[in-house]
């Protein structure tokens, strides 16, 4: 790693330990997303050999419990930890008629996309709004890397895509994309 040139990374959290087979009612699905957000995570085998560990002193992550457990195991107790709300996974909301029982696939993936499209936003942070939180994370990860020389972020799939997204449109280049599979790495440098 070019000491002169600055990298974020930005992790996602270790899979959660969580019974996802099987068909789920509404309510069922419900309650799934709530323990979700509690769960205790798998623990990691190997680290990625993508991170940097000895220039690493300092990470940024979400305040929920599976992103901030998975910190404490890629880093150890004495890194710098700092939990900030602004890396917090973007919301979903079950929504359907409480009808029948599907795959948890159905209920997440439906739910994700009409609040994606503005019909599934009542009473949590609207997609438009998720953006604009993701867009200012990526502000904070770019300034701690220009100033410090490396970012490193452990939170959630899906804000992890946008602010690539948009540190992509701020000139950062990705250098390794670990796409979104659990403690997947991805690496940017900028341009």
């Amino acid at each position: 790693m070019s000491t002169s040139t600055p990298h974020i990374y930005l992790i996602r959290h270790a899979r959660p330990v969580l019974n996802r087979k099987g068909l789920f009612s509404k309510e069922q699905a419900t309650q799934y997303l709530k323990d979700y957000n509690l769960a205790e995570v798998e623990q990691i085998i190997e680290r990625s050999e993508h991170l940097p560990l000895e220039f690493i002193s300092k990470v940024y992550c979400s305040t929920l419990p599976r992103a901030k457990a998975t910190a404490r195991m890629l880093f150890g107790p004495d890194v710098h930890m700092i939990e900030d709300a602004t890396f917090v996974e973007f919301e979903n909301r079950i929504w359907g008629l409480p009808l029948g029982k599907f795959p948890l696939i159905w209920w997440q993936a439906t739910s994700r996309v009409l609040w994606m499209l503005g019909l599934n936003q009542k009473d949590i942070e609207s997609f438009k709004q998720a953006r604009k939180r993701a867009s200012q994370a990526a502000d904070k990860l770019a300034l701690e890397a220009e100033t410090s020389g490396i970012a490193v972020l452990v939170a959630h799939g899906f804000l992890n895509e946008f602010i690539k997204r948009s540190l992509r449109k701020k000139g950062w280049k990705v250098v390794l994309d670990g796409g979104r599979g659990f403690v997947s790495v991805t690496q940017l440098s900028k341009k």
